[in-house]
């Protein structure tokens, strides 16, 4: 099996940056995608960004322009940078793998707060 850990959460004004880290081990056969995925207090978990394999990558239209989703094959390990933050942007960011048998992985979440 393999396991998901988030890092780089945190509590941070308008305006600023966070940037956040998922590295993945144990047991992978390939990796086919990695995305990041939020949910905020009362609502439904919703797509933030996604990576293929081949470095092709997905945004939501609420996040364009200002977070930018990277991946480093050879650690296992996707980053999300988030620029321009807004206090909308304030949720528990989940890290998400589809390996290469088209298992699904979740890691635990990480929390980002935007707040002044």
């Amino acid at each position: 099996q393999a396991q998901l850990v988030e890092s780089g959460g945190g509590l941070v004004q308008p305006g600023g940056s966070l940037r956040l880290s998922c590295a993945a081990s144990g047991s992978i056969f390939s990796i086919n995608r990695m995305g990041w995925y939020r949910q905020a207090p009362g609502k439904q978990r919703e797509l933030v960004a996604t990576i293929t394999s081949g470095n092709s990558t997905n945004y939501a239209d609420s996040v364009k322009g200002r977070f930018t989703i990277s991946r480093d094959n050879a650690k296992n390990t996707v980053f999300l940078q988030m620029n321009s933050l807004k206090p909308e942007d304030t949720a528990v960011y989940y890290c998400k793998m589809v390996d290469g048998l088209y298992r699904v992985f979740w890691g635990q979440g990480t929390q980002v707060t935007v707040s002044s």
